[in-house]
């Protein structure tokens, strides 16, 4: 059940749930736009995560999509590629690192 999950309890668990091995040698920012309100963008070099609230300024992608997606697709409620090909999550600029988003985060149990 996925009532009990938001926003601000799943960005603050991102360093938890970050593998660094799984992110050698990337130099990425991922920018999360979310309902068109809230967002937030990590930033990984070479094994290691930032995470900001907020936008930044040149995103190597973008992911769009509404709150509740989000979280569906993190609670692994929702599949993410089922929810780009329904267009509930829109991608824009490299969008070949969203594929990289599974191995880059330990999934819970």
């Amino acid at each position: 059940m996925t009532s009990n999950i938001t926003l601000e309890k799943i960005f603050n668990k991102l360093q938890d749930r970050f593998n660094p091995d799984a992110a050698q040698g990337l130099n990425k920012v991922f920018q999360f736009s979310l309902n068109d309100a809230d967002s937030f963008y990590l930033m990984i070099d070479n094994g290691q995560l930032q995470s900001h609230w907020g936008e930044h300024n040149d995103p190597n992608i973008t992911l769009r999509m509404g709150e509740a997606t989000f979280i569906g697709i993190i609670s692994g409620d929702i599949d993410g590629m089922g929810a780009f090909m329904k267009g509930q999550l829109k991608a824009e600029g490299d969008v070949i690192l969203a594929t990289k988003l599974g191995q880059l985060f330990k999934q819970t149990a």
